[in-house]
């Protein structure tokens, strides 16, 4: 059953059928060949259930949140802020681009929306200023995946779903990883703008910094309400999402009016598309999962690939592995649904902490996401940007390295993980 799967999902999918398609007419093909005793309704109760979870609502509140954010000044406030800071130094406008992208991502949890937001205010003043094209396209799609760490992270928030481990307890666990990426990517522009002898921005005076910070600390108060909202317990992340978008709806149509009250329909609109787009391909991977597991992947892979009483080091190598390839063809959410219920028990019969595994997995769709041939953000950054394939692909190697050091770290020291705990 399982290479009658493969081969109609390969089929499909080099036919041009969406990806949602393609996953539910293999499923269907294997439950009337091979399963004929599994009732077809329960293809619809899987679909629905795909998308019934509560935890699930907060993602199109985020999404809308982000997009009214995005509509409006905000980024241009946090790529101020971030140049008024370190824009002096060798790879200033780099640096800058990689804390605009994770402050960004604390406002958006969507990497095609930083891709744009922030790419698009910073691009031609780094072309500017003498930045090879390469290399800008390579950080800002790599950056961009900082907001997979950075609450609200969407990619966290469906791994919950999946295994049913705390939304607020993720959001926490990926400020690290997400601190120390930022920090990995500038180090790296640093010496690289050093080497080539890149001109600097002129350092700017404490008024002038002072200026920039008072535009930017109301965008700012997003981690706040979402971070702290949800970790003090007085919100849960869906009544976090629903205030968020409040705030963004106050920041930008009542305090700052770059948005128009008429501009609210259309914005809410693209929300829906985008939603819709996102909840059909959970609830295709819903069915999709449920087939593989009538057809025993799960023990297949536990057995065959994994073999008996695996390390919790070698279930993570594991996992890093099947998912990084996964995201390389599929879109990250799919192979959160797909694979993670075939690792999720024998990580957790290796002893891994569901938290730890949830940010490798995380991570893995964070570097598929970046990786040739099929990396979602590199095709978001070829329509946004009009630029060839090639040149976007020329610059991703130096980035692609560190986020490979970074799954090593992670692997290896969970306390960067896990160091949250200390604090409860």
């Amino acid at each position: 059953m399982l290479w009658v799967l493969t081969i109609i999902l390969i089929c499909c999918l080099l036919f041009g059928f969406p990806m949602y398609l393609s996953m539910i007419l293999g499923s269907l093909v294997s439950i009337i060949v091979f399963l004929p005793s599994l009732p077809l309704s329960t293809m619809i109760q899987q679909l629905m259930a795909g998308v019934q979870t509560f935890a699930l609502l907060a993602i199109p509140l985020f999404i809308f949140a982000a997009d009214i954010m995005s509509s409006g000044h905000t980024a241009t406030r946090l790529v101020d802020l971030m140049k008024a800071f370190i824009g002096h130094i060798y790879g200033g406008l780099g640096a800058t681009m990689v804390g605009t992208c994770t402050l960004f991502g604390a406002i958006s949890g969507s990497t095609q929306a930083t891709v744009v937001a922030i790419g698009k205010t910073m691009r031609g003043n780094m072309l500017k200023v003498g930045y090879r094209d390469e290399d800008i396209n390579g950080l800002i799609v790599t950056s961009s995946n900082i907001a997979m760490f950075i609450p609200p992270s969407v990619a966290m928030i469906m791994y919950c779903v999946v295994t049913g481990t705390s939304v607020g307890e993720m959001f926490i666990a990926g400020i690290g990883p997400g601190i120390l990426l930022a920090i990995l990517f500038s180090v790296y522009i640093y010496f690289h703008s050093k080497k080539l002898d890149l001109p600097r921005t002129p350092r700017m005076s404490w008024g002038q910094k002072g200026c920039a910070l008072r535009k930017a600390i109301l965008p700012m108060g997003f981690p706040v309400i979402v971070v702290g909202s949800i970790y003090s317990g007085i919100c849960s992340p869906t009544e976090a999402a629903a205030i968020s978008v409040l705030y963004a709806f106050i920041l930008e149509v009542v305090i700052y009016r770059t948005i128009k009250l008429a501009d609210i329909g259309k914005i809410a609109l693209s929300t829906g598309a985008v939603t819709a787009a996102l909840f059909i391909l959970l609830s295709s991977g819903q069915i999709f999962s449920l087939v593989l597991t009538y057809a025993n992947v799960p023990q297949m892979l536990s057995s065959g690939v994994l073999g008996e009483n695996p390390s919790s080091i070698m279930v993570l190598a594991s996992v890093t592995l099947f998912f990084f390839i996964a995201c390389m063809f599929v879109d990250p959410l799919v192979a959160i649904v797909v694979l993670t219920p075939m690792f999720y028990g024998p990580a957790m019969a290796a002893g891994i902490d569901p938290i730890w595994l949830g940010i490798i997995i995380t991570l893995q769709n964070t570097l598929g996401a970046v990786s040739p041939p099929f990396g979602c953000n590199i095709f978001t950054a070829c329509a946004a940007f009009d630029v060839p394939y090639m040149r976007v692909v020329k610059g991703l190697p130096p980035y692609l390295i560190i986020l490979v050091l970074l799954s090593v770290i992670l692997i290896f020291c969970p306390q960067v993980i896990t160091f949250y705990r200390v604090f409860i």
